[in-house]
């Protein structure tokens, strides 16, 4: 195809484009207005499967699919940037030196890692009651792994992120939320389809296959983010190449 052919079929597109989108648009409520015709129906839906996180029952119920897909481009980033950054011919490996840390900042971090990963779990854990779910959750779960590099240095960092475990533990929650969406073909449902039994309104058990789902990706995007910025530490910290043979620094 010639480059004229191409801008001609790229302005005939982005036409019919912004015709489209116009019309959407035209169509929108007015701002102000107390007809949420979506809003509406996405509480009731949540209300009807007793999830009291409506936001929740929005992503891990009624548009369930839609989540996996943004799972699925987490996954796969991850596993883009690990294969991407895997060390080179001619790059070597260096100990990083530990650094000095302030006794202040030491004890600020012993006191805040377990109380992060406590936060973490407990966003998981009530994703379909309150606010949070296993996105949030799964951050807050990578951030406080983290704050033992801020408290302490690479090294500490090191000895308590087993990353074995964790790409184990990241493809398993993908793979989770994939198998979960199979109990709904399975009962003769659709897939992801909520078919287990919800419980009762505000309780944790509540919501069906909402806080299973949750689970998943709070496993997976804790254990991926980690995983993730290892690879970019790695390659900060104690990756050398041939050219520049440095000692290690410190984190």
């Amino acid at each position: 195809m010639s480059r004229s052919a191409r801008i001609l079929l790229f302005w005939a597109a982005a036409l019919v484009f912004a015709v489209v989108y116009t019309l959407a648009c035209a169509g929108l409520p007015h701002f102000g207005t107390t007809v949420h015709p979506y809003g509406s129906r996405a509480v009731a839906a949540s209300l009807r499967q007793r999830t009291a996180n409506v936001v929740s029952s929005i992503n891990f119920d009624q548009r369930a699919l839609d989540t996996l897909g943004e799972e699925s481009i987490l996954f796969a980033s991850v596993l883009g940037t690990t294969a991407l950054l895997r060390h080179a011919r001619d790059e070597r490996v260096s100990r990083p030196r530990a650094g000095r840390v302030l006794p202040s900042t030491r004890l600020l971090g012993l006191v805040m890692v377990p109380l992060t990963l406590l936060t973490g779990v407990y966003i998981v854990a009530h994703g379909q009651l309150s606010p949070g779910g296993g996105f949030q959750g799964g951050v807050i779960l990578a951030t406080g792994l983290h704050m033992a590099y801020v408290a302490a240095d690479y090294l500490v960092l090191k000895r308590i992120r087993p990353l074995g475990v964790l790409d184990v533990a990241d493809a398993c929650g993908a793979g989770a939320f994939v198998a979960l969406g199979f109990a709904g073909l399975i009962a003769g449902a659709a897939f992801l389809q909520n078919v287990l039994p919800l419980g009762t309104f505000g309780e944790i058990s509540s919501g069906g296959l909402v806080p299973l789902l949750n689970a998943a990706v709070g496993i997976e995007v804790g254990s991926g983010i980690i995983v993730l910025l290892a690879s970019f530490l790695d390659q900060a910290v104690e990756v050398r190449s041939e050219t520049n043979s440095g000692s290690g620094e410190r984190t």
